[in-house]
């Protein structure tokens, strides 16, 4: 019998081989937004090394609302054949694949971690960020224009045209990003939304935009294809967003179409107090998951394969997203399956390297529709 961590997951029409993820993390390697050789690698590699779904980095959805100039995009057609290639690439290894959709909101503009730190200037192709209201995120960052109607309109047309175009490039999911401080979570957050409008003040209000993000997103994409929804569940700071309202959030995604709440923390001021520690948000994808009957993904500082087993046994969420653990080891799901005494497919260009227990089974599998 397969350990719950390597057992499949079906979300309508998706049949994941194991609950392992590849959580998005950005790479600050684009220019124009388009993807290159660095992300198929960086992605494909990560699907040999036997996820059953690799994420893309935050693709933003309009030109401003990339956090740098440097930041992957999905605002134009032009994007689609490199992420059409790496979609085609990781499906080929047998993972699925998805992109998260993102608009940066008033933490835009900044430079890449690797171009020095503060605002990029227009000389360096920095823009006017926006949000849901003239709150700047803090010292270094520039002071937000509010979004009015128009805007707020806009913003939602983008989603709406990035899930078309994740469509056509062939992802098997979309991930509509709420999380972490920016745009939608600027407007679920009462530390960063001042509005007095119908986007503003109560929770429902608060969270009117992404519920229209959601909803556009979901009549776009297809009924048999999953959408997912990354949040921060709490600000971690007292008159912000918080865990009880996040599991209200997850009951009004749930009655949009959304099936999978990807659970994160925090990202919304830069002087919360977060108790970082092993699994440390895991809690929260457990209550959710409990009392909103939704579907959850648990990530945060899980790094040891009994650790996340242990997750998803415990019925404390369904997958398991795994991030800077993957980037210290790309192959971390192989090295987890030997550590638990698990089986799983090698690719047939590693067989040399495989356990010896399992050749039979040290075969590329290719994603399977479920029934």
């Amino acid at each position: 019998m397969s350990r719950p961590l390597f057992s499949s997951f079906e979300l309508r029409s998706v049949r994941f081989a194991n609950r392992i993820g590849v959580s998005p993390m950005c790479e600050y390697s684009s220019e124009d937004g388009f993807a290159n050789d660095w992300h198929l690698v960086h992605l494909g590699c990560r699907a040999q090394g036997g996820a059953g779904l690799v994420m893309t980095e935050a693709a933003a959805v309009l030109p401003e609302g990339r956090i740098s100039p440097d930041d992957l995009g999905i605002w134009k057609d032009a994007h689609l054949p490199a992420l059409e290639r790496i979609a085609r690439f990781t499906h080929a290894q047998g993972a699925r694949t998805g992109v998260q959709l993102a608009h940066a909101g008033r933490k835009a503009s900044m430079r890449s971690p690797f171009a020095g730190e503060g605002l990029a200037p227009p000389a360096e192709g920095g823009w006017q960020p926006v949000g849901p209201s003239a709150v700047a995120f803090g010292p270094g960052y520039a002071m937000p224009q509010e979004l009015d109607q128009p805007g707020i309109d806009a913003v939602v047309e983008g989603f709406r045209q990035a899930a078309r175009r994740a469509l056509a490039c062939g992802f098997d999911v979309v991930e509509i990003h709420a999380a972490h401080g920016y745009l939608l979570h600027e407007f679920l957050s009462p530390l960063a939304n001042r509005r007095t409008d119908g986007y503003g003040g109560s929770l429902k209000n608060r969270a009117r935009l992404l519920m229209e993000v959601a909803s556009a997103v979901r009549a776009e994409w297809p009924e048999h294809l999953p959408l997912f929804v990354r949040i921060s569940a709490t600000d971690w700071v007292e008159g912000g967003w918080n865990a009880d309202e996040s599991v209200e959030l997850a009951r009004m995604l749930r009655g949009v179409g959304v099936d999978l709440v990807d659970v994160s923390s925090g990202g919304q001021t830069p002087d919360a107090k977060i108790p970082v520690g092993p699994g440390f948000q895991v809690e929260f994808a457990a209550r959710i998951r409990r009392e909103a009957g939704m579907a959850t993904a648990a990530v945060g500082l899980i790094t040891e394969p009994a650790q996340a087993n242990g997750i998803v046994e415990r019925g404390e969420a369904d997958l398991v997203f795994l991030a800077r653990e993957m980037l210290r080891d790309p192959y971390w799901p192989l090295h987890a399956a030997a550590a638990l005494g698990e089986e799983i497919s090698w690719p047939k260009q590693y067989l040399r390297a495989a356990p010896q227990r399992s050749p039979a089974r040290a075969t590329v599998e290719r994603p399977g529709e479920a029934g």
